[in-house]
């Protein structure tokens, strides 16, 4: 199923900006966050959950200009409570599952592609065989089209409601998506610095991602800012440019970072391919949670002379690499501009 495409009017107030998408997808977002809030309190309990939601609204108050506005205009568009908008926000900062492929043909010419997976552990569905979360996500699924100035900055996939950035094509500059790193020092620790401690001198990953994809001018600029800005969270950010080799993983720490670039190494992820999932590079990822290896095959047996959006979008949707918890697939070509992104669903027999 095709992604729905909506305009993200940067000249507009931020009050104002999000309107038109939550005339349309307000309701659905009101049931997403009704089921989030019941599968959160059936894990940690009624009481912890009001501590949560109350503590939101203070951390809502405390982000950088615009989004704390954008937030209040969604609120009010979508008549939920903004601590609930909130939540919604930094979901990221808690759980996302995510596959994220550059590849570069013959010619230098490069393609990305990203699976975005989430839901694990939020209500499985044992009647459809489904994650109940990603499934909610995925008719709030969206392409924003980011207009400055009455031209198109940049263009990305998305939720409706959420104002950070995912997955991006900045044309004849940069591609971008990012995945899921988990830390001892992660998410969770810089959320509780930042609401108990009011520590404010850390980025909100894709808030950051935002801000990177609104004033960053080519892949140099934006790389520098993804791999050195303190950050809340640890993340994967993968990057692509418009020249040769210009392809990276930034693994991340919330301080520190380690690159792997495209043509680094002789053979595999870092040749004339690179292949993230969830788990550093360095390391052999978990035999219950394996997508690397058969994208790795898949992109190998491939060949580079075989490197495209459409050899991304088939190593995509080989199963293990599509499971029950990817909500879209999205493809990029930094030159063209094209983003193209499609709603999945992984017929059984399936990963979960």
């Amino acid at each position: 199923m095709e992604i729905p495409v909506y305009i993200v009017d940067l000249d507009l107030p931020p009050l104002q900006r999000w309107a038109p998408l939550m005339k349309d997808k307000g309701p659905l977002l009101v049931d997403l966050v009704d089921d989030v809030k019941m599968l959160i309190t059936s894990l940690v309990g009624e009481r912890v959950f009001e501590i949560i939601f109350n503590s939101l609204s203070k951390v809502a108050t405390t982000l950088p200009y615009p989004f704390y506005e954008e937030l209040v205009g969604i609120s009010a568009f979508s008549e939920l409570p903004l601590s609930i908008v909130t939540l919604y926000n930094i979901f990221y900062e808690a759980l996302t599952l995510c596959t994220s492929i550059i590849a570069q043909d013959p010619n230098g010419q490069l393609y990305h592609g990203r699976n975005l997976d989430t839901g694990v552990f939020l209500g499985w569905d044992k009647k459809n065989h489904t994650w109940k979360v990603a499934e909610k996500l995925k008719p709030l699924t969206v392409e924003l089209d980011w207009k400055k100035n009455g031209s198109t900055l940049f263009r990305s996939v998305s939720f409706a409601g959420y104002v950070g950035v995912l997955t991006a094509v900045k044309q004849d500059k940069f591609t971008f998506s990012l995945d899921k790193r988990f830390a001892l020092n992660g998410g969770f620790m810089g959320l509780l610095e930042w609401i108990l401690f009011d520590n404010y001198k850390q980025s909100w990953v894709t808030f950051l991602t935002r801000e990177v994809l609104e004033t960053a001018e080519n892949y140099d600029e934006a790389q520098a800012k993804l791999s050195k800005t303190r950050l809340l969270a640890p993340v994967y950010f993968i990057l692509g440019g418009t020249h040769p080799r210009e392809g990276c993983i930034i693994t991340r720490d919330r301080d520190n970072s380690n690159i792997l670039t495209l043509g680094s190494q002789k053979t595999g992820s870092g040749s004339w391919y690179l292949v993230e999932t969830n788990y550093d590079h360095w390391k052999n990822p978990p035999f219950f949670d394996d997508r690397r290896t058969p994208a790795n095959r898949c992109m190998i047996e491939s060949g580079q002379k075989n490197a495209s959006l459409s050899l991304i979008y088939n190593v995509l949707s080989t199963k293990p690499v599509l499971n029950k918890e990817t909500v879209y697939t999205s493809v990029m070509d930094v030159r063209s501009g094209q983003l193209q992104g499609w709603i999945r669903q992984c017929p059984d027999p399936c990963w979960p």
